[in-house]
């Protein structure tokens, strides 16, 4: 039975809240508005839950929810993060790393004003497809470029221009899964487009291609299977061959290519990874690709290719609701403009600084992490480890590197993984918030990215934390 609206008003005002010594003490440190805000939404909350639960909170339990709330309400919420996983395109922790490089050159665009569209050479309005356009032609090849706000964009807007209402043509085998559960068929459910699956999961040849284009099919689709690898008796149809039967047929073929190597780097991780330069010289219509994962810049969804194609798609509607801003468009020239001179990008893009460590340089990181837990009484070792490219790019690819493993404090009965698994989750909560790597009950954490400057941070946060679970 549910709580009388009687008893519901035995719940304190929000008059009598704020007399409360605790909340006046609130008050003193923070914004009066806020705390009444806090006050507001907490006794709403407390007021739901009795009536499913048939039982009103303390008065402590009060104050500590407006508590609470006001801690999060007045806290930032985006944070940096020690990223002790070793992976380093982590899609949940923000994707390719900034170098400070990349942060000083593109604030100095963005503090202030800036030509964003603004064309300065006659006064007028400009365009801000314009920005990047020169440098990714030179780099990419490509006739033309689009650049939106995600890769999930960019396709989505070619298969709304090239195929809505009709039937766009893709391998069975290519049906990926993106990060966010994100499915290459709801994409193109979302898009208006008929979907027609050919071949199987392990193969698919150009014959299947061929003849399931009917008078309706309008686009040949290509994914890159860039987060999973299909081994053993396979078959796939070759970029080459779609750009065949695509002039033959007279339909555009794209290559969604997701994680976006511009150009040969000469790094061994990606000597087997499709670039964007040596696949527009197929000859492929469009081709589109992130700008966050293996380019090193920002989150982007560039599509480049053909000059009719690109025009095409600058004429549809959506385009407006797909642009990037000045952010989006500072860091990707940044980040594109090292790629003009190796001696820059291997020195400012902090993703291929990373992952072409030097192995003594990693064991002298963990040395010194290990010298300074071990100070602290924390025991520790370090062991080797494999780190990964991450962000669905490289699959099966490994980066050798070496992490840091810690023994727990152990009370007796206590098991290890329960220390360690508690240090895990207590480590996310601290003043700087550090993302270990939990495997098999044993809690390490690997240095290839953790940055220099973070190593003595990243040694007082476990130290304080272990110090806490340990006594408990």
């Amino acid at each position: 039975m549910e709580l009388k609206q009687e008893e519901l008003k035995k719940l304190p005002g929000v008059d009598k809240l704020l007399i409360n010594p605790e909340i006046k003490l609130l008050i003193s440190q923070f914004n009066a508005q806020v705390v009444k805000y806090a006050i507001r939404t907490t006794l709403d909350h407390f007021r739901r839950q009795a009536m499913k639960t048939e039982a009103l909170p303390e008065m402590a339990e009060i104050i500590e929810g407006i508590s609470l709330r006001v801690q999060k309400l007045t806290s930032r919420s985006l944070r940096n993060v020690i990223n002790a996983t070793g992976i380093v395109i982590h899609t949940n922790l923000g994707r390719a790393p900034y170098s400070d490089d990349i942060i000083v050159d593109a604030t100095i665009v963005l503090k202030g004003y800036n030509n964003l569209e603004f064309d300065l050479n006659n006064g007028v309005r400009g365009s801000r497809n314009t920005h990047l356009a020169e440098l990714l032609k030179y780099l990419t090849g490509a006739e033309d470029v689009l650049v939106v706000n995600n890769n999930a964009a960019a396709l989505m807007l070619v298969l709304r221009s090239y195929a809505k209402g009709k039937e766009v043509i893709v391998s069975r085998g290519e049906l990926i899964e993106i990060g966010g559960s994100f499915r290459l068929p709801d994409i193109m459910a979302a898009s208006d487009c008929k979907m027609v699956e050919v071949g199987t999961t392990n193969k698919t040849s150009i014959k299947d291609y061929e003849k399931a284009v009917t008078l309706k099919t309008r686009l040949l689709l290509k994914a890159h299977k860039s987060n999973y690898v299909i081994q053993g008796f396979t078959q796939e149809a070759e970029l080459q061959e779609l750009v065949a039967l695509g002039k033959k047929m007279n339909l555009p073929v794209m290559y969604d290519m997701g994680s976006g190597l511009l150009r040969k780097t000469g790094i061994e991780i990606f000597k087997d990874e499709p670039d964007v330069k040596e696949t527009l010289a197929t000859g492929v219509d469009m081709v589109s690709f992130s700008g966050d994962k293996l380019l090193g810049g920002a989150q982007a969804g560039i599509i480049a290719g053909k000059e009719e194609c690109i025009a095409r798609l600058k004429k549809e509607p959506m385009v407006r609701a797909l642009r990037v801003g000045k952010t989006t468009l500072a860091f990707m020239e940044a980040a594109l403009s090292y790629y003009l001179d190796d001696k820059f990008l291997f020195e400012k893009n902090l993703l291929f600084k990373l992952v072409t460590t030097p192995q003594e340089e990693l064991q002298a990181k963990a040395q010194r992490l290990k010298n300074d837990l071990n100070e602290n009484g924390i025991v520790s070792e370090i062991v080797p480890n494999v780190a990964q490219c991450g962000g669905g790019a490289l699959p099966g690819k490994e980066i050798k590197s070496v992490a840091v493993r810690i023994e727990p404090g152990l009370k007796p009965k206590r098991k290890k993984s329960e220390f360690s698994e508690k240090l895990y989750y207590q480590l996310m909560m601290s003043e700087t918030p550090v993302v270990a790597i939990l495997r098999r009950g044993e809690i390490m954490f690997d240095v290839l990215t953790v940055p220099n400057e973070q190593i003595e941070i990243l040694s007082r946060t476990i130290c304080g934390v272990y110090s806490q679970i340990k006594v408990q």
